[in-house]
């Protein structure tokens, strides 16, 4: 590989690395920021994990960087409120009770002598629920954001009514073959005339303005011949086309297979030219950002709902013969692989490399604030469950006429917080090595 190629490499890894941090640091900073507003003692705002690299205080805060970036955190006074009746820690040889007794200790020991009223879980819920929805909220700024610049900016690829390509031979969807042969027909296009570079300008009398236009003409119009008028080389070229009837894949709005009942893709039989549109950046407008953004996070909920046997299909790849799925979970290490083939591509121009790495960023931030959003602690989500309940078992409470049971001793959920990072741990360690032996290849090599 050529040093330039190197060089770019390195920087699309960068590009992802810093991205990430900026990311993780507004993260916490959309933790922090409410926290003190809402007089919470922030001890700690680190971005990372492990031993210190570099820190310094100011105020009652120490701000610092650790050693690995795959994440953050704030260090907030009392977050787990003290056991019921407790006046202290009491010995036992229970290794999940001797968890809880350390989370509260610890807990306990953030809080200042005459500032106990600072403490996170003396907030009222509605206060909590802000401070650990701050951090997902920023992600999803960070997402919008970038995908603005991505659209209204760059702009994305869309198809053109220029023609991009002529196929040679008509192949049906369902053939076991796909390639020409000496009994395969003609295509239409080419036998017609057309040729790459042309602008379609009518078919069949229909002005054409967009490529679906092109595709509403053709679809119908099988075994009947039909004019088209285009534009070639500056002048308007009239030729004759008679689409073929053939088999396609039906296709739902956003361009996915649709299956059948019995599982298998669903087709139909439509007219066909065999044109293919050459492609144009088109700059969108503002109102394409949301969808854009909303398209990402249903995909994100897509593969975090089916993770199970998504780990299992990493697994077998990572073990066996079997090919990675582009649409499936990667680790930071895939992102970054990803980014430096993007960065190092020398067949595209560094505008579309550029903007393919703003894409990169804002699906990583999509992919943060859903990921948080789950409930299950240690994740904002969970947090955000935790104040849900408390405040739904006061409500119980109040409406029973029942002594306000007090805040959710949510230290007894320390063993379960434990399992889940466990599971994280695992499934994190699994896709680092996915990544590295058998990486999720969007580019043929």
């Amino acid at each position: 590989m050529p040093v330039e190629s190197v060089l770019l490499y390195i920087v699309g890894i960068l590009v992802v690395v810093v991205g990430l941090v900026v990311s993780i640091a507004l993260h916490e900073l959309g933790h922090f920021v409410p926290a003190k507003a809402f007089g919470v003692r922030v001890r700690q705002f680190m971005i990372g994990f492990g031993k210190t690299i570099w820190s310094t205080r100011r105020g009652e805060t120490e701000y610092g960087f650790k050693w690995i970036p795959l994440g953050g955190y704030i260090s907030m006074a009392g977050m787990y409120p003290p056991a019921a009746g407790s006046k202290g820690r009491y010995s036992t040889t229970g290794f999940f009770q001797t968890l809880v007794q350390d989370a509260r200790s610890a807990s306990a020991d953030t809080i200042s002598p005459g500032e106990e009223h600072r403490s996170f879980y003396l907030l009222p819920v509605w206060k909590r629920i802000i401070i650990m929805l701050g951090g997902p909220f920023m992600n999803l700024v960070i997402a919008v954001v970038l995908y603005a610049v991505l659209l209204m900016g760059f702009g994305i690829a869309q198809p053109s009514t220029t023609l991009g390509s002529i196929n040679e031979c008509v192949v049906p969807a369902t053939s076991a073959v796909q390639e020409c042969g000496p009994d395969t027909p003609v295509a239409p296009g080419n036998e017609a005339g057309l040729l790459p570079g042309d602008r379609v300008l009518a078919i069949d009398g229909r002005a054409i303005a967009e490529w679906d236009d092109i595709s509403a003409a053709i679809r119908p119009a099988a075994g009947r011949t039909i004019p088209v008028i285009v534009e070639r080389d500056g002048e308007e070229v009239s030729l004759r086309l008679t689409p073929l009837l053939t088999e396609r894949y039906v296709l739902d709005d956003r361009g996915r297979l649709i299956d059948g009942p019995d599982g298998q893709p669903l087709t139909e039989e439509v007219g066909f030219a065999g044109i293919a549109p050459a492609y144009e950046t088109v700059q969108q407008p503002a109102s394409e950002v949301l969808p854009a953004v909303g398209d990402n996070i249903e995909a994100v909920v897509r593969i975090i709902a089916t993770l199970p046997q998504r780990m299992i299909d990493v697994a077998e790849a990572a073990f066996g013969p079997a090919e990675r799925d582009p649409n499936g979970p990667i680790s930071v290490v895939g992102v970054g692989r990803i980014a430096g083939e993007i960065a190092s591509l020398d067949t595209i121009p560094v505008v579309e490399r550029v903007s393919a790495l703003v894409g990169v960023l804002a699906a990583l931030n999509v992919a943060l604030f859903v990921f948080n959003l789950i409930p299950l602690l240690p994740l904002d989500g969970g947090h955000v469950a935790g104040a849900l309940f408390e405040k739904l078992r006061r409500f119980f409470a109040k409406l029973f006429g029942r002594p306000d049971p007090g805040p959710l001793d949510t230290a007894r959920l320390v063993p379960i917080t434990l399992g889940v990072v466990i599971v994280l741990g695992v499934m994190s360690a699994l896709l680092i090595y996915a990544d590295i032996v058998n990486p999720v290849r969007l580019f043929t090599p």
